[in-house]
């Protein structure tokens, strides 16, 4: 057998390996990916790029000492060295009181749900340039949009697998199509930009690249001749595409390894509101066909359903299994790595819960205010929460749009804003953290 094809069991030969060499504990991964993607700009092809590897990682542990080692050769002497590194590095790693694979009780018992994360379908360089033509033809042919940034398109697929040396074996595969184009708009020397992508797990849910490039075009002219604004407060509403950059804070500082350094604003809030009541943030694994859907966490833990914030309180920390035990916890599930290193925490299909009115009733309810539809450089003092941003967006008036606006920030205290968040209707599952727009009736805001 070739070493591009590997036996099916060369996980388990991996993990024997270690063990008989010395560890007292294994986990091995391995990582399967083929990648095609295709871009153009001004309908001439620009790039293509194309990938297909196939890595492994391992993790052993002598005792509380752990060491990891990955690699991309899988011929039998790699192999055998990889082995060989690894339990010598951690016969010299330092002690972790933490260390150690995940409870077997925790593991996610077999066989592991079909979520329907793979389509077979294949796409051919020919068809993904010209998807990239289509939605970049789309988008110039919008009146005032002058240059093209260039269309793309792509597909890939990966597989994952992991095998420990206290029973657990699953694997998941999932393939992923993707497009896009970005553009620019011109008037009086003033560019602005505007763009639209899209990724999905089956080729049958991409929108057509027709409806990307003209969004893209869209955005672009909408855009062009924003102002300035002075600063002040005033309420301020953020686009469902970007509201989830302002919760994304709230992730990192729940996280278990921030709770258990001690470096979060929330690290005294568990069981307490952290948003208003009536809010519900959930985290759900199991979505078909979701980007963030997994059967099992990278540690091979169990997952499940949650409401990380349910009526607005705070019911859970985000854990792996080396976090969970540091905290005196278990683990929740949200154990995530790559081929080396430990692990760390993510979440997997997240969603703030809808309320009521879409984006023009916000915009209604606070009459006069700013809509952020970009954002850039965002700062955060993970200690206290205090928080920053560079936006552009839309100046409103009497719930309509104004004026585009740029060079402006937002500024405020998370634990402030968070607790006066109001949601709107428009929730959209366009990737695996998702939000409705987000209105806060009152944020600081320094323009010219």
């Amino acid at each position: 057998m070739s070493d591009k094809t590997p036996s099916p069991d060369m996980l388990h030969d991996l993990v024997a390996a270690a063990l008989k060499a010395g560890a007292d504990a294994v986990e091995a991964v391995s990582a399967r990916r083929a990648t095609l993607s295709v871009g153009v700009r001004n309908a001439a092809l620009e790039e293509v790029e194309q990938e297909e590897a196939r890595d492994l990682g391992l993790r052993v542990f002598i005792g509380r000492r752990q060491a990891t080692v990955s690699a991309s050769d899988l011929s039998d002497a790699t192999r055998a060295r990889l082995v060989e590194r690894a339990v010598a590095m951690a016969r010299l790693a330092p002690e972790d009181p933490y260390a150690a694979l995940a409870p077997q009780d925790r593991l996610a018992a077999a066989p592991h749900a079909d979520l329907d994360l793979f389509d077979p379908s294949e796409r051919t360089a020919e068809a993904l340039e010209a998807v990239a033509a289509e939605a970049e033809a789309a988008a110039l042919a919008v009146a005032g949009v002058s240059k093209s940034e260039g269309g793309h398109a792509a597909w890939s697929t990966s597989e994952w697998r992991l095998v420990t040396s206290h029973g657990f074996d699953g694997r998941h595969r999932g393939s992923a199509f993707s497009a896009g184009v970005g553009v620019i708009a011109e008037k009086d020397g003033a560019m602005e930009r505007g763009g639209e992508s899209r990724t999905v797990r089956h080729l049958s849910d991409l929108p057509d690249a027709r409806s990307l490039g003209l969004k893209a075009g869209e955005r672009a002219i909408a855009r062009v001749g924003a102002r300035k604004i002075a600063s002040g407060a005033a309420p301020v509403i953020f686009e469902n595409r970007i509201a989830t950059q302002v919760l994304s804070p709230l992730l990192g500082a729940i996280s278990g390894p921030a709770v258990a350094r001690g470096s979060s604003f929330l690290k005294d809030r568990l069981g307490q509101a952290v948003l208003p009541s009536g809010v519900d943030l959930i985290d759900d694994p199991f979505r078909h066909r979701g980007l963030g859907s997994t059967p099992f966490d990278d540690e091979g833990v169990a997952v499940e359903r949650r409401e990380i914030v349910r009526d607005g309180v705070l019911t859970t920390w985000l854990l792996n299994t080396a976090s969970a035990a540091q905290l005196g916890l278990a683990s929740t599930g949200h154990a995530s790595r790559g081929l080396a290193g430990p692990a760390g925490v993510s979440t997997h299909n997240l969603h703030l819960a809808p309320g009521e009115g879409d984006l023009d009733a916000l915009m209604a309810q606070a009459g006069t205010g700013l809509l952020i539809t970009s954002m850039f450089g965002p700062s955060l003092n993970g200690n206290t929460g205090d928080w920053s941003a560079g936006v552009s967006g839309f100046w409103f008036e009497k719930g309509e749009r104004a004026y585009p606006v740029n060079e402006v920030t937002v500024a405020g205290n998370l634990i402030d804003l968070y607790a006066r968040l109001q949601r709107g209707s428009d929730l959209e599952f366009r990737g695996a953290f998702n939000s409705p727009s987000l209105l806060f009736d009152k944020v600081a805001i320094a323009g010219k």
